[in-house]
């Protein structure tokens, strides 16, 4: 089966980066998500009927929250998984094949592209207790991982696995915390609306998810995505129920947290780009 991060590039690479910190009035900047392109690229793996114990909508999630954080100004090579292969790789090897002579990059990728210590298909990290793979991450050799992003979906049996998936992303983020403690955290679950059909389920989604972030060392925040489709439907559509989901746990109110959270812990002259983005501003920092 294809990569599904190919499948997806090119409906990113379609899709304007704009700015999506937007001045509304007098009020500051606030954060607004590229919805339609996820509903967008949602409807790749929902076409192909693979559900949700593949993987492929997960990793649907990281490619758009990827997207997101370099909407946001977050370098390209920083963020994993990056938009073209491969999708791990130090920042600092890819800056060293931009300054090679342009003869020597294509042939330099593809060696990179056939050495899985260096650039690998999934990023793991270790944290207090044991090796982690995370979803999204921004990372880079002189500050370490900045900002760590689980992610998880979860498309029938709601009231069967809802504890299941809060005792894994729990013990996670006590794992991670206890390793980065200023790493900015997150936990995104995505559900299809057939959640509303068990009674209890969806409230029991949300009180999990409020608890996930209660405490100071687990996640910063925590996110609740419910997207409604229905099988067989050609073309694929994928719609968002974002008016089902409480603002503390929406998205817009996940990704403001977490770049918030990766600014406050780093020097103003780290991430210029993503403060000028927030703030609507040139700062006079190189």
């Amino acid at each position: 089966m294809v990569d599904i991060f190919s499948l997806l590039e090119p409906i990113v690479l379609a899709h304007p980066e704009t700015n999506p910190w937007q001045v509304r009035g007098a009020g500051p900047a606030v954060y607004d998500a590229d919805f339609k392109l996820l509903e967008e690229m949602l409807t790749v793996p929902v076409a192909e009927g693979t559900g949700t114990q593949s993987g492929r909508l997960a990793k649907t999630i990281d490619a758009w929250v990827a997207r997101e954080l370099r909407r946001s100004g977050f370098d390209e090579d920083e963020v994993w998984p990056r938009l073209s292969a491969p999708r791990v790789v130090p920042r600092e090897v890819s800056q060293f094949i931009k300054m090679l002579p342009r003869r020597l990059q294509s042939e330099a990728r593809m060696q990179l592209l056939r050495n899985t210590t260096v650039a690998p298909s999934d990023a793991r990290i270790l944290g207090r207790a044991y090796v982690k793979q995370v979803d999204v991450l921004i990372a880079q050799w002189s500050r370490g991982p900045e900002l760590l992003v689980s992610t998880k979906s979860m498309g029938s049996s709601f009231r069967k696995n809802l504890a299941n998936r809060f005792e894994e992303a729990y013990g996670d983020a006590k794992n991670l915390r206890g390793r980065y403690p200023l790493a900015a955290m997150g936990f995104l679950f995505l559900l299809r609306s057939t959640i509303q059909e068990e009674a209890g389920a969806f409230e029991r989604a949300v009180d999990m998810m409020r608890k996930l972030k209660a405490e100071s060392d687990v996640y910063d925040a925590t996110c609740l995505v419910v997207a409604e489709w229905h099988e067989g439907m050609k073309p694929a559509k994928v719609t968002l129920l974002n008016d089902l989901v409480p603002e503390d746990l929406n998205a817009n109110t996940f990704m403001a947290t977490l770049v918030d959270a990766v600014l406050t812990r780093t020097p103003v002259e780290m991430h210029v780009e993503v403060r000028q983005r927030r703030e609507h501003r040139v700062l006079p920092i190189e």
